[in-house]
């Protein structure tokens, strides 16, 4: 078995500082998602699609900065939530992981079916400030690339190009998964910005490129030619904040009352997160603790 090559993401800048680039292979993650969260392939592609633009913008903040992004559809997945920060750690759900949509007339994945094509995409961003910053765009094709394409132009005044994808096995298992973002700066001539625009239009797709073997940054390469400087590289990896102390902190948010009113009718509880589908487990012991740490 060929060995497993590593999630990364590259940030570099082409044609004289006029371009940035972001560029990302997130095989395993989107695989680990899966994996979780027992999802179908249109789920698979969904999320995983959401998530490469998580990883991306999530490389745009610094610090202890992070990001919620939820695409809010109309289709039968439900919403996609994706949790990204400056450290290359991700983690993401999507509400009906097994919701299946059939193939479109191209014979790929309807994404656009599954995510649904009325509704909002919305980036939450904590950057550290009092208030979070907020941004949001209608979806206009549910195909997400476009989406994300339309949020940067429309909402953070970035003219920006956004490729995506996600390529499924037959046993569901996730083959390819990775994205790329092209974004205008100042100083671009009409000249570039037609040469820019033809790039990316013959630009084949991201799950093509990862399927013969091109690593990020020969995707930058393919798009703006030689003219690139890679400033870094990091590895990116699945990771969610839930712990059982967490868990017991919710537990205990609710009180005394409510918590005797489970040991009641229950006996035990089970609280599942979202994001990374762990099970934390409490015995009718465990929650007579925490109702006498509540009640006081």
């Amino acid at each position: 078995m060929a060995e497993q090559l590593k999630d990364i993401l590259v940030r570099g800048t082409a044609w004289g500082g006029k371009l940035r680039i972001f560029s990302t292979r997130i095989t395993n993650l989107v695989e680990e998602m899966r994996r979780r969260h027992d999802m179908f392939p249109t789920a698979t592609a969904a999320l995983g699609r959401t998530t490469a633009v998580a990883a991306m913008m999530g490389a745009m903040l610094k610090g202890n900065e992070r990001l919620t992004i939820q695409v809010k559809g109309d289709g039968p997945i439900g919403q996609i939530v994706v949790d990204a920060n400056a450290d290359g750690e991700i983690r993401g759900y999507v509400d009906h992981p097994q919701a299946h949509h059939a193939s479109n007339e191209q014979g790929k994945l309807d994404v656009a079916g599954a995510v649904g094509t009325t509704g909002n995409i919305y980036v939450t961003k904590d950057l550290g400030l009092k208030e979070p910053y907020r941004g949001s765009v209608p979806i206009i094709s549910g195909e997400l690339g476009e989406d994300f394409t339309y949020y940067f132009t429309v909402s953070e005044q970035t003219p920006s190009a956004v490729g995506v994808g996600v390529l499924v096995d037959v046993d569901h298992s996730v083959l390819h998964a990775g994205g790329l973002i092209v974004q205008v700066l100042p100083g671009l001539t009409d000249d570039e910005l037609t040469r820019l625009e033809n790039a990316v239009a013959a630009l084949p797709p991201v799950t093509s490129l990862l399927d013969q073997g091109e690593t990020p940054e020969d995707m930058i390469k393919w798009l703006v030619g030689d003219d690139y400087v890679i400033h870094d590289e990091m590895e990116l990896h699945f990771q969610c904040k839930c712990s059982r102390e967490r868990v017991s902190a919710t537990l205990l948010s609710i009180g005394a009352e409510e918590l005797q009113e489970i040991i009641d009718e229950d006996g035990q509880a089970e609280l599942v997160c979202h994001y990374c589908n762990e099970k934390y487990h409490f015995d009718k012991e465990q929650l007579e603790q925490l109702r006498d740490q509540a009640a006081h």
